[in-house]
């Protein structure tokens, strides 16, 4: 289903809210990132990208004279691999973050952005490399003018590149801080005491059968993952019904029960965890 589908009423979403329709049917909503966070991600970014590049233009300089030296054939050559080496430097240094580090690049990590595809998931090395190709395009004829005027053009702030490669660029969610800091007490007398030992997760302590294990296929340990990583984005009702209907089609097919005493969601995640061990081993 298409991201921007008309089936949402749009008097409940802003106007930079973004609505993903997964394949599992669960709608997802992510704020759009905007002109102002992209430019922060984007200044942060050519301050790397320009110190690494002072250092490769200092080694040219300081090999430069023996190059020419020797042949002024080679010193031809030798400039002509630079400008190679900074295409390609620009070019892999969006590219390879991206693709590998979860849609952002440092900059993108300090606006608290990161790129996704339409469908909501995490972009590949194939779209991180479409997007930063046509970059070029967008920086035309100077200070991403193309990539402005098509983010202003399109409802889903998508420049040349965003649109070649099917993605998105979306604000991460914001995960709430401890009060008093990450390794803070609350109390000044919080430290005298030892801190008791967690419980173990119910998961853990769920053991189920092998055999009915053994009869789930990868595709079954995808749907799991699928819908663990994505139930707080869900509403409660949607949430519960999904875990049910999941619940119903494992079942179905391995021969397993939930007991009584655990939840749906429990008996998924232990069925996860199992499956996920089995696929270590093979």
């Amino acid at each position: 289903m298409n991201p921007s589908s008309d089936q949402h009423n749009p008097d409940q979403l802003g106007p930079d809210q973004l609505t993903i329709d997964t394949p599992e049917l669960i709608a997802i909503d992510r704020p759009l990132a905007g002109i102002g966070s992209r430019f922060i991600a984007l200044i942060v970014d050519y301050l790397i990208w320009g110190a690494g590049l002072v250092v490769l233009a200092l080694v040219f300089l300081f090999l430069l004279p023996g190059i020419v030296a020797f042949s002024k054939k080679s010193a031809q050559w030798t400039i002509a691999l630079v400008i190679f080496v900074i295409f390609a430097f620009n070019w892999g240094y969006f590219t390879l973050f991206e693709a590998f580090w979860n849609g952002r690049t440092p900059g993108k990590r300090v606006a608290r952005i990161r790129v996704i595809q339409r469908s909501g998931r995490g972009i590949g090395l194939f779209e991180s490399m479409a997007r930063n190709l046509v970059r070029y395009v967008d920086q035309l004829p100077g200070f991403y003018a193309v990539g402005v005027i098509a983010m202003f053009a399109t409802r889903q702030h998508q420049r040349l590149g965003d649109l070649a490669a099917g993605t998105l660029v979306v604000h991460d969610r914001e995960e709430e801080a401890p009060l008093w800091g990450e390794t803070g007490a609350r109390t000044f007398t919080a430290q005298v005491f030892a801190p008791a030992a967690p419980p173990p997760e119910p998961q853990t302590a769920l053991t189920l059968p092998a055999s009915g294990i053994a009869r789930l296929a990868p595709a079954d340990l995808e749907v799991l993952e699928s819908f663990l990583a994505r139930r707080l984005d869900m509403s409660l009702e949607t949430r519960q019904a999904l875990a049910q209907r999941i619940a119903t089609a494992i079942e179905a097919k391995s021969g397993l029960e939930a007991p009584a005493e655990v939840s749906v969601e429990t008996f998924l995640e232990a069925a996860a965890r199992q499956l996920r061990d089995v696929a270590r081993m093979l």
